[in-house]
């Protein structure tokens, strides 16, 4: 008797389920049929300190959850007629709730399809709005709800020290959203853009920096953007702990003007010099703390020519140094004194716009002083 009840219950039990089943495969056949689906909302990877942490770690955790959500992880894609040639991917940060984007020129460069990939998940298409080749930055916007955007705030280059402490975020070899930590290495250094100028005061710094974090932000302990990570100097590509951002004041200017005019008009002298050296202290008996910007040539009716500087003449072999013994040494532009062609180049970046007059200070082989009006004209 209890064999037989047993049986009538595994019966019974097989004929429910297969009820069950029928209706839950209806109504998700019904679901998929007729009702929108709900894609559930995925909340970002934020991850707080633990108590046990110290002051600085939760330093740099606050830092990580309060401008990740700005920065972006770049894919792109280029290609030569129909025919794919390559794939690439930098960073970028938010810098408005317009859906502006700041990144490097040479990370969107000839692409033909820009994915933008947010900390929070979502994947849009970017569109470039202008790049500027003489700095290495571009913007490009994205087609978003303003109230999802979270703009990271530009902090004052111009402000900034040797040993400080700094903070990148990027997506170092398609890592995304890596976080890395050092210092300021030096300032008014100088790096080659993609045109045939320099970008001048830019920042060295030893935070790990590998392709992939071209783009994204070179941060200060309050969170701000100091500088646009862009270069490294390693034989193998890889991050030796020297690392170059372009500074934050360039960048303001340079990504208003891409935003407003979709160009950058700068300012053009027309020289081509370098930094003082010991051998043409010795030959013109200058003092041992001379500094300024040596001018080996002057571009033929351009703005310096026009004011009477003179490209560098009667060179002599001295200690096998060619040494120009008539040179023109610019010491100051406007009452600011020049360290080097770094300062010179910075100064006219972003203190002067075509049209501006300028006066140099100009030390003539070693004797005379004299101050030069300079009408800029620009950049051909």
């Amino acid at each position: 008797m209890q064999r037989e009840i047993r049986r009538l219950l595994s019966v019974f039990m097989v004929i429910a389920i297969a009820i069950v089943s029928f209706y839950i495969g209806t109504a998700v056949i019904s679901t998929s049929a007729g009702a929108p689906v709900q894609w559930a909302a995925v909340s970002a990877p934020v991850q707080q300190a633990p108590t046990f942490a110290t002051e600085t770690e939760r330093l740099f955790s606050d830092i990580y959850n309060r401008v990740s959500p700005s920065v972006v992880s770049i894919s792109v894609v280029t290609a030569q007629g129909s025919r794919l040639r390559g794939e690439g991917t930098g960073t970028g940060f938010v810098i408005d709730t317009a859906g502006h984007i700041v990144t490097n020129a040479h990370v969107i460069d000839g692409a033909t399809r820009i994915e933008v990939n947010f900390f929070d998940g979502r994947i849009v298409r970017g569109e470039v709005v202008g790049a500027d080749r003489d700095s290495d930055l571009a913007v490009i916007k994205v087609n978003v709800p303003p109230e999802t955007l979270t703009p990271v705030p530009l902090g004052d280059s111009d402000r900034l020290f040797i040993g400080q402490s700094v903070v990148a975020i990027g997506s170092p070899f398609n890592q995304r959203w890596t976080m890395t930590t050092g210092i300021i290495s030096a300032l008014e250094r100088t790096i080659q853009g993609l045109s045939n100028f320099s970008i001048g005061s830019v920042i060295q710094t030893d935070a790990a920096i590998n392709p992939g974090n071209s783009g994204g932000p070179l941060l200060n302990l309050q969170g701000e953007v100091i500088g646009v990570n862009s270069q490294i100097i390693s034989e193998a590509r890889i991050n030796s702990g020297v690392g170059f951002a372009i500074p934050s004041n360039l960048v303001k200017r340079v990504s208003e003007s891409l935003i407003e005019r979709g160009s950058v008009d700068y300012s053009y002298l027309g020289i081509q010099g370098g930094d003082v050296y010991l051998a043409l202290i010795e030959a013109l008996n200058l003092p041992n703390n001379a500094r300024g910007v040596v001018v080996s040539g002057v571009e033929p009716n351009g703005p310096a020519a026009r004011a009477g500087l003179r490209s560098a003449g009667n060179i002599r072999q001295i200690g096998g140094i060619s040494v120009p013994l008539s040179v023109d040494i610019i010491t100051a532009i406007n009452g600011e004194p020049l360290s080097g062609m770094s300062a010179l180049v910075s100064y006219l970046a972003n203190h002067t716009q075509p049209g501006d007059q300028v006066t140099l200070t100009v030390v003539r082989d070693g004797r005379q002083q004299l101050d030069l009006t300079v009408t800029l004209q620009p950049r051909p």
